[in-house]
C-alpha cells in the first residue's frame, strides 16, 4: 500500500504554521461571539447532522464563520469526514479522490479512510484516484485543523472537483451515498460564496443561493447559480453534499452564520461571502 503523505500547502499563509499558535488561533475563532459561536467545543447539539457547508478562506477572514459549523459538529460521533471542494488550480482529473496515505497539518497527521475511498471509487465511475489533483489546493486542507480541534480520532476521504456540473454532482452524491449509507460518516462541502463583488451585491446573491441550499433543492440551486451568476467556487461540492444529505434523511438546511470578508475586515467594495450551513 502506498503511504503517501500530503504535506501542507498553505500553512503559514491561510493559518498559522506553528502548532501552538494554530491551536490558540482556533480557540479564539471558537470564542469569537461576533462571527463565531462564542463557545469552545464540545457543543450540546442533539440534532442529527447529515452534512455541512463550510468556507475555506484564510482564517482571519472566514475562520470564525467556519467555527460555527464545527462547534455544532463537535457533538456528532462520525468515524470519517468526506470533504469535497473545488479544484482551484485545475490540476489532474475532473473528479479526484485520494485513497491511501495521510494528510499532514501542523497539529498532526490524519489518515485517509482507504476502505471508504475505494468503495466510492468502485461505486462511481466518474471518480478517479488522483493524488496530484490534491497537491496544491487549500479547500480541503483548511478544514482539517478545525476537525482536529473538535475530534481526536477520525479519518478523511478527500475529493476535489474540476467538473461541478449538476449531473456530475448528482451522480457523485449518489455514489457516495451508496458507499456510506451503512456507515457513520460526515460529508462536508468546502466552498466560499460570491467572489469580488460589492458587499450589498454579495448579500443579495448569496441570500438567494442560500435559500435554495436550505430547501435542499438542487434544481433551484443550479438555476439561481446560473441566472444570477453567483460566483460560489465550490458549488458542485455543495450540490453533492445536498444530494447525499437528502438521501441520508435530511429534510432541510440550517444557516448558522453568513458574513462577508467586508463584514470581517472592513473593505466593502470587493468582498467574498462565507456561510456555515448544516443539513439536519
Amino acid at each position: 500500500m502506498n503511504s503517501s503523505k500530503r504535506e501542507p500547502a498553505v500553512s503559514g499563509i491561510f493559518y498559522p504554521k506553528n502548532p501552538t499558535e494554530l491551536n490558540e488561533n482556533l480557540e479564539s475563532l471558537f470564542r469569537d461571539s461576533n462571527f463565531g459561536p462564542g463557545n469552545l467545543p464540545p457543543s450540546s447539539n442533539n440534532e442529527r447532522i447529515y452534512g455541512m457547508v463550510s468556507p475555506h478562506a484564510g482564517y482571519m477572514y472566514s475562520g470564525a464563520v467556519a467555527a460555527q459549523g464545527y462547534y455544532k459538529l463537535s457533538s456528532s460521533k462520525f468515524e470519517s469526514a468526506i470533504i469535497l471542494g473545488p479544484n482551484h488550480y485545475g490540476l489532474g482529473s475532473e473528479v479526484a479522490i485520494m485513497n491511501t496515505g495521510s494528510w499532514k497539518t501542523p497539529i498532526g497527521e490524519i489518515e485517509i479512510d482507504s476502505e471508504v475511498a475505494e468503495e466510492i471509487h468502485r461505486n462511481c465511475d466518474i471518480v478517479n484516484i488522483d493524488e496530484q489533483a490534491h497537491s496544491r489546493d487549500h479547500c480541503i486542507e483548511v478544514q482539517l485543523p478545525f476537525l482536529q480541534y473538535i475530534r481526536k480520532e477520525f479519518k478523511i476521504v478527500p475529493i476535489i472537483l474540476i467538473n461541478q456540473g449538476k449531473n456530475t454532482c448528482k451522480k457523485l452524491g449518489n455514489g457516495i451515498y451508496e458507499s456510506i449509507k451503512e456507515r457513520n460518516l460526515m460529508p462536508i462541502a468546502s466552498s466560499d460564496l460570491t467572489h469580488y463583488e460589492s458587499n450589498s451585491q454579495a448579500y443579495e446573491k448569496d441570500n438567494l443561493l442560500i435559500s435554495a441550499i436550505l430547501s435542499l433543492d438542487i434544481e433551484k440551486f443550479y438555476s439561481i447559480l446560473i441566472s444570477f451568476n453567483v460566483t460560489a467556487c465550490g458549488y458542485g461540492a455543495i450540490a453533492t453534499v445536498m444530494e447525499i444529505s437528502k438521501k441520508m434523511g435530511a429534510t432541510k438546511g440550517k444557516l448558522l452564520r453568513y458574513a462577508t470578508s467586508g463584514d470581517v475586515a472592513g473593505d466593502n467594495k470587493s468582498v467574498v461571502g462565507y456561510s456555515s450551513i448544516l443539513f439536519v
